[in-house]
C-alpha cells in the first residue's frame, strides 16, 4: 500500500486535479494506493472567514457561501460527465446545505464555539475529496472514499490535537481488511471525538492525517506533495537562493517544521517515527523532481547546518524579581500556570542568576499568559518581590537547525557574529541539550535580513552580497554604475562579491528595485522613476532593510551629506566622494566616526583627498601602526596642478579655466577650486586623520584671486573677472618661470598648523615634475624623517575618482 497527500495549491482548479490524477494513476501501477485530500486552494480560509462574519451577524458570509458553492458544482461539471453528475451533485448539495445551516444557527445566536469552528472547517477537504473520488471513478479505477471522520478519533477538540492512537489505529486496519480496492480516497484535516462529533487535526492537518494512515497501515514510504520542491535550506519567499534538500532527519524536519516550516504540518511525523516510515515530499508540479526525502539519519549529508527558519507570531514574555533568586519551585508554578492555560511555551530561556525568566509564545495566547500569570504571583508583585510580567511584540524567532552541529565548535559564534555586524540585535538566545537548535529572538523587522544573512553564511559559496544606494549619478556616478557593471562577472568569480543596485537617484528622479536594477538602461528606468526626495531615500533604504546595505553618494551636496548620520546609525555603510561632512566641524566629523563605530557600519571617504589615490588609506595605516605624522606636504587639487601646468601666459587664464572644466577636472563652479576651498578641506582632513582636532576657519589660505571675483554668484561673472585679472597672472607665471620655478598650489601641515597658498618651486623639489591633474603627497613622520613617503598618480577626473568609490565599496566587501 502507497500513501499520499495532495495540498490545497495542488487541488486549487479542475485542471491541476486532472494532473494530480496522473500522479495518483502512475503510483496505481507499482501498488495498491491510499490518497489523502486537502480542500480545494483558499476554501478553509473562507469557511472560517464565514463562520466569523456570521458570529458578527454579518451577512456577508452569505455572499462567500454562495461563492463556495459555485466553484464546487463547477468543479464536478468540468471534471465528471454530464450522465455520471446527479449523485455527486446531490452528495455535494447536501454537505453545502448542512454547512449553510450551521452558518444560519451561528447568524441566530451570535455566538462561534469552538466546537462550531472545527465542524465547519472540516467541510472543504470532505467535498473536495468526495468529488475526486467520483472522477476517478469515471475514469474506470477500482477507488473507494473514506470518511475519515469516521477512523480517525481525537480525544479533545481545541487546537492541542490529542490523538487517540489506540482507537484510530484499530479502526484504520478493521475498515481495510474488509476492503479491496485499488484506490481509497480520504480527506485530510478532519476526524472526530470520543463523543463522535466531528472535529479537525488542527491546520495543515492533512499532512497528519496521511502519517496516520501511513502509520496504521505500515507502509514504507509516505509521498507528501505540494506546489515546492521539498523542504528547504530557508524559506524561498524570502531568500532566493534558498535551495531545496536531498534528505533529513525526522529531527531535523520536526525542527525545521515546529520553528516555521510550512511544507510539513509539525506533528506529522509523530506516528511515522517509531515504525520509521519515511517521509518523501514532492512537487505536484514537477513530479520529476527528486523532492526531500525524510528517514531515521542523514548520514549521507556532510552539512554541519541544515536548514534556517524562523517563527514571527510571538510575542515574548518576561518576568523578573529578587523574589526569584533561590527560591525553589518558582519554576514548577511559573509552567504550571501555563499549563492549566493550555498555553504551549515556543522557547525559553532563564538568567543563570535566577533573576528572569523569558518565554516565548504565539501572539494570540500572550495577553492571556500574562493575565494568568499576575494573578498567580499577585502576591509577590504586590509586594514588590517581582514585576508584572511584561509583553514584547514585533519580535521573531530564527533558528539555526542540523543533527551534526553538536560536532562542530563556533557555529554559535559564526551565527552571532553574521548577525551583529550587520546591527541586528539579539534580544534572547535558546539552545538545546542536542545542540541540534539554536534559537534567537530578534526583531520582526529584521527577519528578512537576518535569514539571507545566515544563509550567506552557512549555505552559499563563501560570497558576500553588497548592496547598494546611490545618489548622483551624473559624471562620477555615470563611470561607477559603468564600472559595476563591466566588474560584475570578476567581482563574483575572484573576489566572492555580489554587487547589486537597488537604489539610484538624482537630483530629479529616484528609483528603487527591491531584486537589484539592471545597469544595462539604467539611465531610461531612471528617467521613469519618482520625485527624488532625500528623505525618503532615506526611508526607503531603511524600508529595505538588506544586509550589507551602503549608501554611496557622489554629488558635493551639503543636503546629502547631512543625512550620513541617519544611515550609519541605522547600520548602513556610506562611501562618498563628497568632502563637506569630514571637513563640516570637528564635533560632526567626530560623531560620524562614533557612529560608524557603535553601529557597526563603515564611513569611507578616500576619494575626499587625492581621487582613486590611496592616501587616507595609506595615512591610517601610519597612525595605526603606531607612526607620528610630523609634516605633509602635498599637491592635492588635480583641477589647480591641470591649470597651472597648462597655463603658460600665452593664452588667458580665463581660458585654461575653461578647458579645465570641459576636461571635467573642476566642479560645477569652478570658484570652489580655484578659491583653495576644495584644498583647505582636503588638508583640513588630513590633519584630523592625522590625529589634530582642527576646523577650516583654523586653515591659512593664501589667495591668488581677487576678493572681488571670489564674491560673484554666477559663472559668467567669475569669468569676466578673471579676464580683467589677466595681467596679474601673467605676472605670477613670468615671475616664477623667470627663476626656473614651477607655479603648484601647496597644502603643509606641520606643527599643528595649516596652510594652502600658490607656491612656485624649483627643480629639486617633488613637485616640480608634477604633470597634468596629478597630485602629490609627502609623508614626513617619525619613521620617515628625512626621505618622506610618497603616494603620487592621477588626483582628479570622473573615471579615477569613481574607481576611488569602486574600492571603497570593496574595501567593505572585504572586511
Amino acid at each position: 500500500m502507497k500513501v499520499l497527500k495532495f495540498g490545497g495549491t495542488s487541488l486549487a482548479s479542475p485542471e491541476r486535479i486532472k494532473l494530480v490524477a496522473k500522479t495518483v494513476q502512475k503510483h496505481l501501477k507499482e501498488d495498491k494506493t491510499l490518497v489523502v485530500f486537502s480542500a480545494f486552494g483558499g476554501v478553509t480560509n473562507d469557511l472560517l472567514e464565514m463562520a466569523d462574519l456570521a458570529s458578527r451577524e454579518d451577512l456577508a458570509y452569505k455572499e462567500i457561501l454562495i461563492k463556495n458553492e459555485k466553484r464546487h458544482l463547477e468543479a464536478v461539471r468540468e471534471l465528471i460527465p454530464v450522465n455520471a453528475q446527479s449523485s455527486i451533485l446531490s452528495k455535494v448539495k447536501t454537505e453545502l446545505n448542512r454547512l449553510e445551516t450551521l452558518y444560519e444557527g451561528v447568524y441566530l445566536l451570535n455566538e462561534l464555539s469552538n466546537k462550531t469552528r472545527h465542524v465547519v472547517a472540516g467541510f472543504g477537504e470532505v467535498l473536495s475529496s468526495l468529488i475526486i473520488a467520483e472522477y476517478f471513478k469515471n475514469l474506470g479505477i477500482n477507488s473507494q472514499y473514506i470518511d475519515s471522520r469516521e477512523l480517525i478519533v481525537c480525544k479533545n477538540t481545541n487546537e492541542k490535537v490529542q490523538v487517540n492512537y489506540a482507537q484510530t489505529n484499530a479502526n484504520i486496519e478493521k475498515y481495510f481488511e474488509a476492503k479491496d480496492a485499488s484506490l481509497y480516497i480520504a480527506p485530510g484535516f478532519v476526524s472526530r471525538n470520543e463523543q463522535g462529533v466531528p472535529s479537525t487535526l488542527g491546520r495543515g492537518g492533512s499532512d497528519f492525517t496521511a502519517a496516520l494512515y501511513g502509520a496504521a497501515l505500515d507502509v514504507k514510504e509516505v509521498l507528501i506533495y505540494t506546489d515546492v520542491n521539498g523542504m528547504y535550506t530557508a524559506n524561498p519567499q524570502i531568500v532566493p537562493h534558498a535551495y531545496p534538500l536531498k534528505d533529513i532527519s525526522y529531527q531535523e524536519a520536526m525542527e525545521l517544521s515546529h520553528f516555521g516550516a510550512k511544507v510539513l504540518y509539525p506533528p506529522t511525523l509523530q506516528p511515522l517515527l517509531d515504525k520509521q516510515i519515511n517521509i518523501l515530499i514532492k512537487n505536484t508540479f514537477k513530479p520529476d523532481e527528486t523532492g526531500t526525502l525524510i528517514s531515521k539519519s542523514s548520514e549521507k549529508n556532510f552539512r554541519w547546518v541544515t536548514g534556517i527558519t524562523h517563527i514571527d507570531s510571538i510575542k515574548l514574555l518576561n518576568i523578573e524579581g529578587s523574589g526569584m533568586v533561590g527560591i525553589p519551585g518558582f519554576s514548577k508554578r511559573f509552567f504550571e500556570v501555563l499549563f492549566q492555560e493550555n498555553i504551549n511555551v515556543v522557547l525559553i530561556t532563564q538568567a543563570s542568576s535566577e533573576h528572569s525568566i523569558c518565554i516565548a509564545v504565539k501572539d494570540d495566547e500572550a495577553e492571556l499568559a500574562k493575565e494568568a500569570l499576575d494573578e498567580a504571583f499577585e502576591v509577590e508583585i504586590q509586594y514588590k518581590k517581582i514585576k508584572p510580567v511584561e509583553i514584547e511584540d514585533n519580535v521573531a524567532i530564527v533558528a539555526l537547525v542540523g543533527d551534526r552541529m553538536k560536532s562542530h565548535h563556533g557555529l554559535s559564534g559564526k551565527m552571532f557574529s553574521a548577525l551583529g555586524n550587520n546591527n541586528i540585535n539579539i534580544r534572547a538566545i535558546a539552545q538545546g541539550s542536542s545542540e541540534r537548535n539554536i534559537s534567537a529572538v530578534i526583531s520582526k523587522k529584521d527577519v528578512k535580513k537576518a535569514l539571507n544573512t545566515l544563509h550567506e553564511q552557512f549555505f552559499e559559496v563563501p560570497s558576500k552580497e553588497l548592496n547598494l544606494f546611490i545618489t548622483g549619478v551624473g559624471n562620477v556616478g555615470s563611470k561607477l554604475l559603468n564600472q559595476l557593471k563591466k566588474q560584475e562577472k570578476f567581482l563574483l568569480e575572484k573576489l566572492r562579491l555580489k554587487v547589486r543596485v537597488h537604489g539610484l537617484s538624482n537630483s530629479r528622479k529616484m528609483l528603487f528595485d527591491e531584486n537589484g536594477i539592471d545597469l544595462q538602461n539604467w539611465e531610461e528606468v531612471l528617467e521613469k522613476g519618482e520625485k527624488a526626495d532625500k528623505a525618503e531615500f532615506f526611508k526607503k533604504v531603511d524600508e529595505f532593510n538588506l544586509r550589507n546595505s551602503i549608501f554611496v553618494d557622489n554629488t558635493a551636496s551639503p543636503e546629502i551629506s547631512a543625512w550620513y548620520k541617519e544611515y550609519l546609525a541605522n547600520s548602513v555603510s556610506v562611501v562618498t566622494c563628497n568632502k563637506i561632512a569630514c571637513a563640516d566641524s570637528f564635533e560632526n566629523y567626530q560623531e560620524l566616526q562614533n557612529l560608524a563605530r557603535e553601529y557597526g557600519a563603515s564611513f569611507l571617504y578616500e576619494t575626499n583627498v587625492g581621487a582613486g589615490l590611496p592616501i587616507i588609506d595609506t595615512l591610517k595605516n601610519l597612525v595605526a601602526s603606531g607612526d607620528r605624522v610630523t609634516k605633509i606636504q602635498a599637491v592635492l587639487s588635480g583641477s589647480l596642478n591641470f591649470v597651472f601646468n597648462t597655463y603658460k601666459a600665452e593664452d588667458p587664464f580665463y581660458k585654461t579655466v575653461e578647458m579645465a572644466m570641459e576636461e571635467g577636472y573642476t566642479e560645477p563652479d569652478p570658484k570652489i577650486d580655484l578659491s583653495g576651498v576644495d584644498v583647505a578641506r582636503k588638508i583640513l582632513i588630513l590633519a584630523r586623520e592625522s590625529g589634530y582636532e582642527m576646523e577650516l576657519e583654523d586653515i591659512e589660505s593664501e589667495d591668488f584671486l581677487s576678493q572681488e571675483s571670489l564674491a560673484t554668484t554666477n559663472n559668467e561673472d567669475f569669468f569676466e573677472l578673471l579676464k580683467k585679472d589677466e595681467p596679474k597672472f601673467q605676472e605670477i607665471y613670468r615671475s616664477a618661470a623667470k627663476k626656473g620655478e614651477q607655479l603648484k598650489y601647496v597644502a603643509q601641515l606641520e606643527d599643528g598648523k595649516a596652510v594652502v597658498g600658490l607656491q612656485s618651486v624649483d627643480s629639486q623639489h617633488p613637485f616640480y615634475n608634477l604633470s597634468g591633474s596629478d597630485n602629490i603627497v609627502l609623508f614626513f613622520t617619525e619613521r620617515y624623517p628625512e626621505q618622506p613617503l610618497i603616494v603620487k598618480g592621477a588626483g582628479a577626473g570622473a573615471e579615477v575618482t569613481a574607481s576611488g568609490i569602486f574600492a571603497d565599496v570593496i574595501r567593505i566587501g572585504k572586511k
